[in-house]
């Protein structure tokens, strides 16, 4: 099922969360209105605040609140990818010029800032200490992931220990919070808070381990970035974990020496050695686990509408190309 068919039940909430964010992106200086305006503008899914409406849906109703709340997880992620592609030295995302590459990498990375502290900005809006904490814990988390790999960069021996802790921070952590923010909004109690948050915890492990699987078998068209970037800026991930948990000395010392110094020029040596060692299936067979979680958190949760779009969204998401 594509993404548009799951989320027209709530194109409606949508737009009006698409309307705060327009709204509280407004700026009297015009370079924050041109780069805020790009990258909101640039194609991206919205699958946080997608996912937020949908739990709170699940739980009761989707209202004003929610429409600001989907809004600042947006503002955090974005904020987020504004000072990542800077750190990275990106130069293309969703298939258009990240904003460094047009503005320069500090216009990105103060109008990021400026990004975070509207965010916050709202937060106090909402005057609600639980919605506060968890999104300031949120978004310390998220840096702390940052941190963490930024630290692991060009280190060929990362785990999957370690790997899983830095998704946990970098990605999952903004995916859970979705989660438990519905909760609170609804005044759900802290057993199904804690339920929603599992979800949303799970949601976000798929996406990451997508898009490292994506990274050395997608299409870059398609996925709207280069293919091996996490080669290039020297990011150990799964896929990688596992080809070299498999394969011999000579292929292992390979990549370690790829990924030591970013060599891009080894990524078809790379490839071939992740497609003989069936590495990307068995990433998949981590993600579809992921799903597994997801589907015996919804069994315990009373059913309705929304609990099949978020089912939906989920094999979506296990499935997706981009």
């Amino acid at each position: 099922m594509s993404l548009e068919k799951i989320i027209s039940p709530i194109q409606n909430h949508l737009e009006s969360v698409n309307n705060v964010i327009k709204k509280s992106l407004s700026s009297d200086i015009p370079i924050i209105n041109q780069i805020s305006s790009h990258i909101i503008s640039s194609g991206g899914k919205r699958m946080r605040p997608i996912l937020h409406l949908l739990i709170s849906g699940m739980g009761g109703e989707i209202n004003e609140v929610n429409h600001k709340i989907a809004a600042i997880i947006e503002f955090i992620h974005t904020a987020t990818l504004l000072h990542d592609d800077v750190v990275d030295q990106s130069t293309k995302r969703r298939n258009i010029k990240t904003a460094n590459a047009l503005f320069g990498n500090a216009a990105s990375i103060l109008v990021g800032d400026f990004i975070y502290s509207r965010s916050f900005q709202m937060m106090v809006g909402i005057n609600n200490m639980e919605i506060m904490k968890i999104l300031s814990d949120t978004t310390n988390a998220i840096s702390e992931g940052e941190v963490l790999q930024l630290l692991n960069s060009h280190n060929p021996d990362i785990n999957e220990k370690q790997y899983f802790k830095v998704i946990q921070f970098k990605t999952a952590k903004l995916f859970e919070a979705c989660g438990s923010l519905a909760g609170i909004s609804n005044n759900k109690s802290t057993e199904t808070n804690d339920l929603y948050s599992r979800l949303g915890l799970h949601f976000g492990i798929i996406f990451q381990l997508i898009d490292d699987i994506l990274d050395y078998s997608g299409n870059a068209t398609q996925i709207g970035k280069n293919i091996g970037d996490d080669l290039s800026e020297g990011k150990i991930t799964l896929p990688l974990i596992y080809a070299m948990k498999d394969s011999s000395r000579q292929q292992r010392d390979l990549i370690k020496d790829a990924i030591k110094v970013g060599d891009i020029s080894k990524l078809p040596d790379i490839i071939e050695i992740i497609t003989e060692t069936k590495s990307i299936s068995k990433v998949q067979i981590e993600s579809e686990k992921q799903l597994e979680n997801i589907k015996l958190i919804l069994n315990k949760i009373p059913n309705n509408n929304f609990n099949k779009m978020i089912l939906d969204l989920a094999e979506y998401s296990v499935y997706r190309k981009n």
